[in-house]
């Protein structure tokens, strides 16, 4: 069922009614919207990057786990660790704490927790403080500076010596 409006009395037939049965033109193309970036143009956050660790994490039965996922650091991740008796006693325990908060995979494991970080080589330790450090530096450690003296370019790594310094 049709509804149309009612007509006040006496008024002419509206234009919709009057032309109900004639064939009515192709409506006229809506303007386009505003060009709006891409999402291909505009670059996603990336929170999550892929490493695979020189040597491999050996769990208790022998299986070597090498390929993992670290997030992005948040600053409760950097805080939380400072409360832990255990990097209160060794201030060098932060980066494992840490460390353990922001894998979040590693191989076929089911969970990534600081005990797998601590039994990890020294090679692989050493390997993801420097990935955290880049991932959590946009990208890298580095700043691209001129000398004082000669005007030339060159970079210098920011980096500090232990995860959570710059």
């Amino acid at each position: 069922m049709r509804r149309t409006a009612a007509a006040a009395p006496g008024a002419a037939p509206s234009a919709a009614a009057a032309g109900a049965d004639l064939p009515r033109p192709a409506p006229a193309a809506a303007p386009a919207p505003p060009e709006a970036p891409a999402l291909e143009q505009r670059e996603r956050l990336r929170t999550e990057f892929p490493f695979e660790l020189p040597r491999g994490y050996v769990d208790e039965s022998g299986t070597v786990h090498r390929d993992g996922v670290m997030r992005l650091s948040t600053a409760r991740d950097e805080l939380v660790p400072l409360r832990d008796v255990r990097v209160q006693e060794n201030p060098a325990y932060l980066s494992v704490v840490l460390l353990g908060r922001v894998i979040t995979r590693l191989g076929e494991l089911p969970m990534v927790h600081d005990g797998i970080v601590e039994n990890m080589f020294a090679s692989d330790l050493a390997f993801l403080q420097d990935f955290y450090r880049q991932i959590n530096a946009e990208g890298h450690t580095r700043a691209g500076v001129r000398c004082p003296h000669c005007s030339e370019p060159f970079e210098v790594e920011l980096g500090g010596s232990r995860l959570g310094e710059s």
